[in-house]
């Protein structure tokens, strides 16, 4: 009876460790619409660009901090959008859709770092680049960070010397953790 217990647990925790597809993707849609609008005052009040990337970068670092069932726009596809669409039959590890909202966090804060200094076109590049992966990740379904997570986490258990580390919970959850990404599954991130 343990055993099934511990199956049980287990499969629930498997569960919580991964997220319908879609969300991310509707995720990566309005942070599109977002950047394109960043892109567009940059042209007209790099002030206002600011202002804009200044709250994408306060998103993405809510997304990397707290997963993407916290993650603002998360939360408005779970509220709005998923209590109208079929069960979801795909689902994706929360890890490394962490880990892509940082990388997020970092081309935004780096934009917003340019238009605060008054490089307009440091400010624009790196929301460029950070609409191209959103972009890439609403359209195709090809999510960037998610495809470098598991290059990273590798090194993670590596030292800095090459050896081994001792892994992070997280990581090892990560690495025990069926990737969605590496499944060739043209839906998942």
């Amino acid at each position: 009876m343990s055993t099934d217990t511990s199956s049980t647990s287990q499969n629930l925790a498997d569960r919580a460790a991964q997220v319908d597809v879609r969300g991310p993707r509707f995720t990566a849609w309005v942070t599109t619409v977002v950047l394109v609008l960043v892109l567009l005052a940059a042209v007209f009040s790099p002030a206002a660009a600011a202002v804009l990337i200044a709250l994408q970068a306060i998103v993405f670092a809510v997304g990397a901090a707290f997963g993407p069932r916290r993650h603002p726009y998360g939360r408005i596809y779970a509220t709005l959008v998923a209590p109208r669409l079929a069960p979801t039959s795909e689902t994706e590890p929360v890890a490394p859709l962490r880990f892509a909202q940082l990388l997020g966090f970092v081309f935004a804060a780096v934009s917003l770092l340019g238009f605060a200094l008054g490089s307009t076109v440091v400010g624009a590049t790196f929301a460029g680049f950070a609409l191209f992966a959103a972009f890439l990740n609403a359209a195709f379904g090809i999510c960037l960070g998610c495809q470098i997570y598991p290059l990273v986490a590798r090194l993670r258990r590596t030292g800095p010397a090459g050896g081994p580390r001792e892994s992070s919970v997280a990581t090892r959850a990560a690495a025990s953790a069926p990737d969605a990404h590496t499944a060739g599954s043209p839906a998942s991130n």
